[in-house]
């Protein structure tokens, strides 16, 4: 075994500290990683708070994870030792159901997620990329550009994917009108997604100060979504809207903004549920509401690809792994513009 250091929540409401822990060795499909950056990501805080239920402590947090390959199994053939690699929300799945076979790995009934979950491997709990080091399968580490801020492309594992794939499966594109409600971890990269698409993007927010910056990541127009008359002035003209609101919220405002057959997708998770939707806006223009979760693998080398050829990353804050916390209680007031990425050299050994 592997003799491996992280920061662990111990469990829900102390601080999280470090902690040491075994990896398995590299098996012959196997791929060992030297972690450099890890993204912080909200799902982090509600597990290392319980805020879900089921949370297994101790607990290292983290699936936004970029580094530096530093040894392979003898049957991996997609990467060799120096390789830059990623390795987002899933380490492992059954391979064999409907959605594996499809590349929907994310939609399996026995994915392994990358902390908080059981290893297929050793029967015990995975953890995370709040470490100095990972072994993954070599299917599920993906192929990081030399082209991108390697720091900056931490969340794309995470953030990148999770926007990207429903403006990919709903067919964004040139010449439509798409709306991202939320200027956070996701809205900011739904917005550059969906302007690197062709798309005319327009960005819905509560906060008057976020209107500037929502313009230099790209969007087209922002609207102050409780001025009811800035609103109105949008209703029925939109052929898609990417709900990134993790907080419950009135979903009917943003319905009524929809062309006949427009579509809705929710990609943030509430604590507590939405209030339900009036039935009516979505039968009498026949409209859709759907949610999507992260995206497989073979699309998430598509994002990271696409991110390299078109210059796409996220916007960071670069923290040191002792100010985890603090980053988490700022996380929770949307203080920061947009993503934390801790620089892993900051991890203490012990």
């Amino acid at each position: 075994m592997l003799k491996a250091h992280g920061y662990a929540a111990y469990d829900a409401k102390s601080p999280l500290s470090t902690f040491t822990f075994e990896r398995r060795e590299p098996g012959p499909q196997d791929v060992q990683i030297e972690i450099l950056y890890c993204g912080v990501c909200h799902t982090d805080v509600h597990q290392a708070r319980d805020e879900w239920g089921g949370s297994v402590f101790p607990m290292v947090p983290g699936h936004e994870i970029v580094g530096r390959v530093v040894k392979v199994g003898s049957e991996v053939t997609a990467f060799k030792a120096g390789d830059l690699a990623g390795v987002g929300c899933m380490v492992d799945s059954c391979r064999t159901c409907p959605e594996c076979q499809e590349g929907l790995e994310q939609y399996c009934d026995h994915t392994v997620y990358t902390y908080n979950s059981s290893d297929q491997h050793t029967g015990k709990v995975t953890y995370g990329g709040y470490s100095n080091l990972i072994v993954v399968d070599q299917y599920f580490v993906l192929r990081i550009s030399e082209k991108l801020n390697l720091a900056a492309a931490a969340p794309l594992l995470c953030a990148g994917i999770t926007t990207y794939s429903p403006l990919r499966h709903w067919k964004v594109s040139k010449g439509q009108k798409v709306g991202v409600v939320g200027l956070g971890g996701l809205g900011h990269m739904g917005v550059k997604f969906a302007k690197a698409f062709g798309a005319h993007v327009v960005l819905f927010t509560t906060s008057p100060g976020k209107v500037e910056d929502a313009k230099r990541l790209g969007a087209d127009e922002v609207v102050i979504s409780k001025n009811p008359d800035e609103m109105k002035q949008h209703a029925l003209s939109f052929d898609f809207i990417l709900n990134t609101v993790a907080a419950p919220h009135d979903l009917d405002q943003f319905l009524a903004l929809l062309k006949r057959d427009g579509a809705m997708c929710l990609v943030g998770v509430p604590d507590q549920p939405h209030p339900s939707p009036n039935v009516g806006s979505l039968i009498f223009k026949r409209r859709k509401l759907g949610g999507s979760l992260i995206g497989g693998i073979p699309e998430t080398q598509e994002m990271l690809d696409f991110c390299a050829e078109h210059g796409i990353v996220s916007d960071i804050e670069m923290i040191a792994m002792d100010r985890i916390d603090e980053a988490y209680d700022r996380m929770v007031k949307s203080d920061v513009k947009y993503r934390f990425v801790i620089d892993m050299s900051t991890l203490p050994k012990d």
